[in-house]
């Protein structure tokens, strides 16, 4: 272990200036705020192995600070996780416990939830790695665009000062990526877990996918093969209030907005859980229609054994909504038929990513109307809770680019939910993993800024 560590782990009291002091002079020494203890072994014992666990300088603070410090004692404990950040520090980095600086604070909180002493340090240190993690986000994603311009060379004079541009395009280049790796951010999937599929599997592939078979059992649809659970049963009081959600605008509609045709949309029918909830609400709007957009065969299948072709107010929408929703805007854009627009937008759909929700955005602003409500379900990250933080902050700063607005319900997810009483076993015993480890569900309503 090196002095660096020592000094993250609050050896001496109080916590003064002089601990920034030390670690700044470590910092600007060279020493990477994110040499890892591991590492520092390895030097030790001159072992060439590259560590499999990264406990870094941020996980030490997390694990050691005090909880009876004094307000001055706390400034100084937050300048120096501040400090870290500014040189790189990563705020997902897992030590040999599989635990993020931010895992480790959720765990103190919960062994001091009953104590006196003052641990509100926990709860500012907690946000700045939040802060932290979204800012890496998104600049993983502008250094993604960057490297995804293309130099189209129109003559040789042309071609010769974008040749004089080159290094310092490169080095600009090369800056940002030092950047990027230096915050370590996650991946962008919509379950940013460890991944240990291969990108072509089902669970990372929606083209693998569509191609894959699947079966329904015990509540629950999965990968026939790989066990991935794509819906279960013990999301029936999300999906409920999600459906309160969507069709809510339609009854707080206008006078002459309510005289029009009330359209639903589910992209994703997977169980049907929340589409024989949204059938129950439409039936006091008779000119209602409900759209479902759904692209794999085995659960068209399913929806035509259990009648959902038969029923007079349901629209299949039989494809990826890559290409279906579009066909709805272009169709709509230039046919003289009515256009059709939304009161509700509800999206669950199982191997897609973040950067297809973003995509997704750009159809939304198109589709719903003025008084419209989105949602989806909410688990962008929700087998890590530090990770379903970032998310959530970076939602909101995603949708405000499209013009809407952000606000999350806060749905307790206790642990009995995932206990199958009757066979006494969890619920996740029979699938690959877990996809859900909060304890409390941000349920998103999303509408227009100005609405």
């Amino acid at each position: 272990m090196s002095e660096l560590h020592d000094l993250c782990k609050f050896p001496t009291r109080p916590i003064d200036q002089s601990y920034i002091d030390k670690l700044t002079q470590y910092l600007k020494d060279g020493i990477p705020a994110t040499y890892t203890i591991e590492e520092a072994y390895n030097y030790i014992n001159n072992i060439e192995e590259e560590p499999t666990t990264t406990t870094t300088p941020l996980h030490l603070i997390c694990s050691h600070a005090p909880f009876d410090i004094t307000k001055e004692e706390q400034e100084i404990i937050s300048t120096m996780v501040e400090k870290l950040f500014e040189y790189g520090a990563g705020w997902s980095f897992t030590d040999i416990n599989n635990q993020t600086p931010g895992c480790i604070l959720i765990s103190r909180r919960k062994e001091r939830e009953n104590k006196e002493e003052d641990g509100k340090w926990m709860n500012d240190v907690y946000q700045q790695i939040i802060d932290a993690g979204v800012r890496a986000e998104l600049l993983l994603r502008k250094v993604n665009e960057f490297e995804e311009i293309e130099f189209i060379e129109e003559d040789d004079e042309q071609e010769e000062k974008e040749e004089e541009d080159i290094p310092q395009l490169v080095k600009d280049e090369q800056e940002i990526k030092e950047e990027a790796k230096q915050e370590q951010t996650t991946t962008t999937d919509i379950k940013p877990v460890v991944i240990d599929d291969a990108p072509d599997a089902p669970s990372q592939n929606q083209q693998s996918y569509l191609n894959t078979k699947l079966e329904y059992i015990n509540d629950a649809l999965i990968t026939k093969d790989d066990k991935d659970g794509v819906m279960m049963a013990w999301e029936n009081d999300i999906m409920k209030l999600a459906s309160d959600t969507i069709t809510s605008s339609a009854s707080s509609a206008s006078d002459s907005e309510s005289e029009q045709e009330v359209n639903i949309l589910n992209i994703g029918f997977g169980m049907g859980i929340i589409d024989a909830m949204i059938q129950s609400k439409l039936k006091s709007h008779p000119n209602a229609k409900h759209y479902i957009c759904e692209a794999h065969p085995d659960v068209l299948q399913k929806m035509k054994i259990d009648g959902w072709y038969e029923k007079p107010n349901v629209i299949i929408l039989e494809g990826r909504w890559q290409d279906k929703l579009n066909d709805l805007l272009s169709s709509s854009s230039s046919s003289s038929e009515a256009s059709v627009f939304f009161d509700g937008i509800y999206y669950d759909t199982f191997s897609e990513h973040y950067q297809d929700m973003l995509e997704l955005f750009d159809i939304i602003v198109g589709l719903l109307k003025p008084h419209g409500i989105f949602s989806f379900f909410n688990g962008l990250g929700a087998d890590r809770q530090i990770i379903y933080e970032v998310y959530k902050n970076l939602l909101i700063i995603d949708l405000e680019n499209y013009g809407l607005n952000c606000q999350f319900k806060e749905f307790n997810v206790p642990n009995e939910k995932f206990w199958n009483k009757l066979q006494d076993k969890s619920i996740w015993d029979d699938v690959k993993r877990s996809y859900w480890s909060c304890p409390i569900y941000y349920h998103p309503i999303i509408k227009f800024i100005d609405y």
